[in-house]
């Protein structure tokens, strides 16, 4: 019996969950939902497309849905609303607003008797994962994250929005020698600036005060100003010739110590190269819409989040198969 999958949102991201599920032999593509003309939207699998105001109509149809919205305006709203009808799970990535999003689901799920997961990615997501893992495992110790090299898409926005720009690109980079120093073991306490770098790649209008838009690209507060930027002026034809992919990636360190006396020091280090961010992003939430599906049909209810989840619900084989191959 395939688990049937519906999608919320035909972007990056749904359409990335879309190749997914075709890659899950347990898994079916039943629909997906849009705020566009449905008509106007051309699925690679030919799965129905309906307006989002149609799903409720097909709640008793799908096991999960997939919410492929932004966090900052789409998810907040769409995952409450849709976890009155369905299971649902979303890749909400504000990380500082995620126990208020997590309230607002886990109070909408029990009232209804749904299960929901937010927040199912790399970061947050299996950064978190790999963060508690070293907490738990090394607690005399610190925690190091580094992002990229990779496309920053709300920064890259960010610069779009700037009088005279016509297009850009902006790619988070780790600081090489920050990276150094904690996988030889040191704890250092680093800096916004002495961790990462930022790179612009702007396309500007046809006349445009170029010095102007340099000045309130590297002076923007919470986006560039506690870094070292650099910005580089290119052509549309550069732009979208040699940067046309949305890769990204990241490492999460735990550095510690055991022994009674310190001893002996530890360094796990995860780390994700990524050729499209989306697309790995959807993979993510493919294999937790499963452990979503299998911990409904327990009869869990509520919120959860990748901290909640066993790593055996997340994989098609059964327990006796995981413990033969993989332990």
């Amino acid at each position: 019996m395939s688990i049937k999958i519906a999608i919320a949102g035909y972007g990056n991201l749904g359409r990335g969950v879309e190749s997914a599920v075709t890659k899950s032999a347990d898994m079916e593509l039943v629909a997906v939902f849009t705020r566009r003309d449905p008509t106007s939207v051309k699925t690679r699998t030919g799965v129905p497309v309906y307006t989002m105001d149609r799903a409720v109509e097909m709640k008793d149809k799908i096991d999960v849905l997939i919410l492929c919205g932004g966090s900052a305006n789409d998810l907040p709203e769409q995952t409450p609303a849709m976890a009155k009808y369905f299971n649902v799970i979303d890749s909400f990535d504000t990380h500082a607003k995620i126990p208020e999003h997590f309230a607002a689901v886990d109070a909408v799920c029990k009232e209804n008797g749904t299960l929901g997961m937010i927040s199912v990615g790399w970061d947050p997501g299996m950064f978190s994962l790999n963060r508690a893992y070293g907490q738990a495992i090394l607690p005399d110790g610190a925690d190091y994250t580094f992002w990229g090299k990779g496309v920053s898409q709300g920064h890259s926005d960010a610069i779009r929005r700037i009088e005279g720009v016509a297009d850009a690109r902006q790619y988070t980079i780790p600081v090489e020698t920050a990276l150094e120093r904690v996988r030889s073991g040191e704890t250092p306490e680093l800096s916004t600036r002495e961790k990462h770098t930022r790179e612009c790649f702007v396309v500007a209008k046809e006349g445009a005060d170029l010095a102007a838009i340099e000045q309130a690209i590297v002076t923007m507060p919470n986006y560039f100003a506690d870094y070292d930027t650099t910005v580089r002026f290119i052509s549309q034809e550069e732009l979208d010739r040699d940067h046309k992919g949305i890769p990204h990636g990241g490492m999460v360190f735990r550095s510690g110590v055991t022994g009674f006396d310190n001893e002996n020091r530890h360094i796990i280090e995860y780390r994700l190269q990524l050729d499209s961010n989306p697309e790995f992003t959807s993979s993510v939430l493919t294999a937790y819409a499963r452990a979503v599906y299998r911990m409904a049909q327990e009869g869990q209810t509520g919120c959860k989040t990748v901290l909640d989840v066993a790593p055996a619900l997340l994989h098609p084989a059964s327990g006796e198969e995981l413990r033969k191959n993989l332990l």
